[in-house]
């Protein structure tokens, strides 16, 4: 195993950078040229013809690789096998770093990197963390609890709401559950994950649950009329993707056709069309197309078209 290449897991950002710092400095490529690979964004094979190029300028490069998990080997075979065969060999002049949040230690890929690389898997616990930057202030453990709750456990955004509490309460060295609810902005989910819960909510006629999705998508300061937009899109790819799965098509088979940069999002909407008819997608873009051309061409209510919208389904 060659120890310049390393395979972190870790699901926050911060706690990923800060390791990667370390391992930069630890292996004396301070002044490499550091290129990252968001592979929800680009190809696998663009970082591997990294790895198998020398630099213009430095000798040495750091190549990041991020979201590999979100691959499937069958459907990438020969990249993998080329990232493996580079593993065995690699470059001493690069220093190799590949991201991901959750690895499954059962599949394939996850096996072969874990003994290929060496594996660092990073775990912060968020309300000792806290504990950690607000060391110097009093704060009872309920207020640690508000604040994790209002960060949602996310250790990046903790880091940047203690700065922002010990800044105004510099001189009271004390922070109150009262500083929380002032200065800590709630964080919500990830709008694409809440659009796509939306749209799952509508798919399964859960008008509860679609109700407050919707609710919350509001909270984003989305109109209305945008969240029929997110909609109408999303509803459209499911139809499309159901269209193209009767020729048993690869995710990524798919992806290259309707022009995706990655196959993720059809991964994730090939987990809504068993849920619909065609006719049914059909159907609710129509419904969609009819509420979109009342919300610009009258006065009607915005808002309670699209919630009379949700309630009918």
């Amino acid at each position: 195993m060659n120890m310049n290449n390393f395979l972190i897991e870790s699901t926050d950002i911060l706690a990923t950078e800060q390791t990667e710092t370390k391992i930069i400095k630890d292996n004396k490529f301070t002044k490499a040229s550091i290129i990252k690979y968001d592979l929800e964004e680009e190809e696998l094979v663009n970082a591997l013809e990294d790895l198998d190029t020398y630099g213009l300028f430095t000798t040495q490069k750091v190549i990041i690789i991020r979201s590999i998990e979100l691959l499937k080997y069958d459907d990438y075979k020969e990249d993998f096998e080329h990232l493996y065969k580079y593993l065995d060999n690699s470059n001493p002049d690069n220093l190799l770093i590949i991201e991901v949040n959750k690895l499954s230690s059962t599949s394939k890929v996850g096996k072969v990197l874990k003994d290929k690389c060496e594996y660092i898997k990073v775990e912060l616990n968020s309300k000792s963390y806290i504990k950690q930057l607000l060391k110097d202030y009093k704060i009872d453990n309920s207020t640690i609890d508000l604040l994790d709750e209002y960060c949602l456990g996310d250790i990046s955004k903790i880091y940047n709401e203690c700065l922002k509490l010990k800044n105004y309460k510099i001189e009271e060295k004390e922070i109150l559950k009262e500083d929380i609810k002032e200065l800590v902005d709630k964080k919500l989910d990830d709008p694409k994950d809440l659009t796509f819960a939306f749209s799952r909510s509508i798919a399964l006629r859960d008008k509860e649950d679609a109700l407050r999705k919707y609710h919350e998508l509001l909270t984003y300061n989305f109109e209305p009329i945008s969240i029929i937009g997110l909609l109408s899109s999303q509803i459209r790819i499911i139809y499309q993707v159901k269209l193209l799965e009767k020729d048993r098509l690869s995710d990524r088979e798919i992806a290259n056709i309707l022009e995706e940069k990655s196959d993720y999002r059809i991964k994730r909407t090939r987990e809504l069309t068993k849920l619909y008819s065609e006719d049914s997608l059909l159907n609710l873009l129509q419904e969609l197309s009819d509420i979109d051309l009342k919300m610009k061409t009258t006065d009607m209510d915005a808002n309670s078209l699209l919630e009379q919208f949700i309630i009918n389904i």
